[in-house]
């Protein structure tokens, strides 16, 4: 059976994933959504008690369970410290470039859930006053968040309920252009949910069956190393679905679905990655296989765990990684056309 795929469908999910706030640690709200939206298609979902979803579609058989994993947690940061003048000193959650922070608006979230915004900046923000404006080191000891409320003091922030601890949300400044960009923060990795859920849209709708029972792992501390360390036990071979890389020696693309053959933590299994690129190839799905440098994913953190599994990596190419990332349509697509061949041929 040929899918039809719902391009409107795709982008729209994509879009509110990625505007809704959920750095590593604080993913319960937007699981929520997701299992609102998993129970609409029909399917059961399962909260664990580290916060992931795993979701359960019946196939034909039982002979071996598939799992397919992607990640909802993102980069992030947190109250490190208040300054005597007033302002945030913050931790980071996860690895974002930290020069692309600076000039960015931000949400900070106290524990009884009120929100105040801010900027995270330089020390020497001001080019009228500061030599070193320009020049000095953008990281955490050189840059600090300005808050939008009348705080003079330490006291002050205290006294408006911000504290050591309290998460601090980047604005992801999400824009979908005509041309079929998606340009934000944290496409890596919501954009692979948005292809998960979006596969289960299709599915539903078209009332399709993959050939084996398949659980999807909907991860949230995959930015802290440890996001799918823990799996259902009957999964026998495990699909992360998570961004792939361009960039110096890598033939990736924005339009492409990546296979990476192998990552910081090793090779993927061989045959696994074999018919993945066989699927491909005989599907006319543009893709590419490459080798990731400096990369790990849910089925690395998987098999760290104990996992008694086999496992490849895939995912739609973005550009720009931990920072101003930026990917294509026809990348999510090619990516939901690899993940239901794979499922049902």
């Amino acid at each position: 059976m040929e899918i039809t795929i719902n391009k409107e469908y795709v982008l729209q999910k994509a879009k509110e994933l990625l505007e809704f706030n959920s750095p590593s640690g604080f993913c319960f709200e937007i699981m929520d959504k997701i299992s609102a939206w998993v129970k609409e298609f029909g399917y059961a979902f399962e909260t664990m008690n580290k916060g992931c979803g795993i979701i359960t579609i019946p196939g034909k058989s039982n002979n071996k369970v598939i799992g397919l994993s992607a990640h909802v947690d993102t980069l992030g940061a947190m109250v490190r410290s208040i300054t005597d003048n007033g302002t945030l000193k913050f931790t980071l959650i996860g690895g974002p470039i930290v020069p692309t922070l600076d000039s960015e608006y931000c949400r900070i979230r106290t524990r009884d859930g009120k929100i105040y915004t801010g900027t995270f900046l330089s020390t020497s923000p001001a080019a009228h006053v500061f030599e070193d404006s320009s020049s000095k080191k953008r990281d955490t000891q050189n840059m600090e968040i300005r808050i939008d409320e009348v705080v003079k003091s330490k006291k002050d922030v205290e006294d408006i309920g911000i504290a050591v601890g309290d998460f601090v949300f980047i604005d992801p400044k999400t824009t979908i252009t005509e041309s079929g960009f998606v340009k934000s923060r944290f496409i890596d990795d919501k954009g692979s949910v948005a292809c998960l859920i979006s596969l289960l849209e299709i599915m539903s709708r078209q009332n399709i069956v993959p050939e084996y029972t398949t659980k999807i792992l909907i991860s949230t501390y995959e930015e802290v190393g440890h996001g799918a360390s823990y799996i259902p036990e009957d999964i026998t071979e495990m699909i992360a679905v998570d961004m792939g890389c361009i960039g110096d020696d890598l033939s990736c693309t924005e339009y492409d679905v990546s296979i990476c053959a192998k990552d910081s933590g090793g090779p993927y299994d061989y045959n696994m990655t074999t018919r993945l690129i066989n699927l491909a190839k005989e599907n006319n799905i543009n893709f590419a296989v490459d080798i990731y440098p400096m990369y790990g994913s849910d089925v690395v953190a998987a098999l760290r765990g104990g996992n008694n599994i086999r496992g490849a990596l895939i995912g739609p190419g973005v550009h720009a990684s931990h920072g101003m990332e930026r990917t294509h349509y026809n990348a999510l697509e090619n990516t939901i056309k690899l993940l239901y061949l794979y499922l049902t041929k």
